[in-house]
């Protein structure tokens, strides 16, 4: 991303995908690469730079060497060396989070200075990742998915390049694909593309008929048909299972339908009386769990990667996970009739605590007839930045909080007969660093202490997810 903003003349056109870790900020959301996501660590990180980040004692080769040298001395060496692997699951697990990569003898360099920044940090805005005051120059044809760690600030650096960049056929020339898939997984789409537990049906597109199109026109100057074959964003739709085309993302006919969470006071779990309506509560409620940073809930399935064995991105039934009295359920009643969510979902919930620094998470699922509730997307939004990552504020006991989400992204009809719904608790581990609950520094913390968080309703602290449904 850095380097297309160099427009430097020799870079004709661009394919980016998958291309959230090269994401600094972009308008209101602001990651460091995947680093962060509501100002907690993604721990994909932790794992990434355990398996590149090769060690500077190594053997070298004298600079001339042949390739009839490079052969040879291949017989005896590794010239491509794999960092010894490790069990992530169990990795993750240690504390503090600042000794994670020296506990499996990791290089520490880099990792020991990133973990130490907070958000805003001016060092980040120092590497080679891009910020929006940087302008690219350059078509792009961009390559996102629905699983992937970073599919809201893919999709947002879409539009903002689209919308912003000083050159008009810049602006004019920028087209993209979204799949149903994990994190660079676009060709393995089938006939029946199973995502972990979650069939999307035939999600199969012509990718390389697409991309040698795209550079034929940019690098051969080849006068071929791609632009009037080829849709502005093509995208696809679960539940239907079908691809999509828009001349824009959202679609424009995506309509902001705002859904209200209540409940009776006990929307613990599966088995509780969580609801999700159109409705605003009328009186004032509350639901109430308690976070233990030594008992996070832990992650299944989701919109992740590299973390190695410690978290299987994807679709997974949820029903389970959904028995714990930590995790708030929040269920819409029974569709008559399909709904096709496809866009940017905006969330903001009504928080308190009683400690001065706690996560919320949130995550939107799509509930089958028969039970089976199948994760769409997640976020999770650390307290102590909910007004912003270039500030700490830290809670007061008994005082409500907004509490804004960075948005989710799907494209997902939720059939006739199905049920939307949305969990919220305080950790989702080992995707996200858990919070130690102190107001410390987090990173170099062993100990934490328990949290009792409250969700609250009422006319004034109205919690509620914003869908964009389509020709709602």
């Amino acid at each position: 991303m850095a380097v297309a903003a160099l427009d430097h003349p020799s870079h004709a056109a661009m394919v980016p995908q998958g291309y959230g870790a090269g994401v600094e900020r972009v308008g209101d959301i602001n990651e460091q690469g995947n680093w962060y996501r509501g100002g907690v660590e993604q721990m994909l990180f932790f794992s990434w730079l355990y398996s590149v980040e090769h060690d500077n004692f190594k053997p070298r080769i004298p600079e001339g060497a042949t390739q009839e040298d490079l052969i040879r001395i291949s017989r005896f060496y590794d010239l491509a060396p794999e960092n010894p692997r490790v069990d992530m699951a169990e990795a993750l697990q240690h504390l503090p989070i600042s000794d994670i990569l020296q506990n499996i003898n990791g290089k520490r360099e880099i990792f020991d200075k990133m973990i130490k920044r907070k958000p805003n940090d001016p060092e980040w805005y120092e590497g080679g990742l891009y910020h929006d005051n940087m302008d690219i120059g350059v078509p792009s044809f961009w390559f996102a998915s629905w699983y992937d760690v970073s599919i809201t600030p893919n999709l947002a650096l879409f539009n903002h390049v689209r919308n912003n960049a000083k050159d008009k056929d810049v602006r004019d020339n920028q087209y993209l694909v979204i799949a149903p898939t994990l994190h660079c997984a676009y060709t393995r789409a089938t006939e029946n593309t199973i995502v972990d537990e979650r069939s999307v049906g035939d999600a199969r597109l012509n990718y390389a008929e697409q991309i040698y199109a795209w550079f034929d026109l940019w690098l051969k100057d080849e006068q071929n048909d791609f632009k009037e074959t080829t849709p502005r964003v093509q995208y696809y739709t679960m539940g239907t299972n079908e691809w999509q085309a828009s001349e824009t993302w959202p679609p424009e006919n995506a309509k902001p339908t705002t859904f209200y969470l209540n409940s009776d006071g006990n929307a613990n779990s599966l088995y509780g009386d969580g609801r999700l309506s159109k409705s605003k509560p009328i009186s004032e409620q509350k639901d109430s769990y308690t976070y233990d940073p030594m008992k996070p809930v832990p992650s299944y399935g989701g919109n992740v990667c590299c973390t190695g064995n410690a978290v299987k991105g994807g679709a997974f039934d949820q029903q389970q996970m959904e028995t714990r009295n930590d995790i708030l359920v929040y269920t819409s009643p029974v569709l008559d009739t399909d709904t096709e969510v496809s866009g940017f979902i905006e969330s903001t919930i009504y928080v308190s605590s009683d400690v001065k620094d706690t996560d919320f998470t949130l995550k939107l699922i799509d509930v089958y007839p028969d039970g089976r509730a199948y994760n769409l997307d997640e976020t999770i939004q650390r307290a102590r930045y909910r007004e912003g990552d270039d500030q700490e504020v830290f809670m007061k006991e008994g005082e409500i909080y907004p509490i804004s989400f960075t948005p989710l992204s799907t494209s997902n009809v939720f059939k006739k007969g199905h049920r939307i719904r949305i969990e919220i608790s305080s950790s989702n581990f080992p995707r996200f660093a858990r919070n130690q609950n102190t107001g410390g520094d987090n990173y170099n913390e062993d100990e934490g202490v328990v949290a009792h968080n409250n969700i609250h309703y009422a006319p004034e602290y109205a919690s509620f997810i914003k869908l964009p449904v389509v020709g709602g």
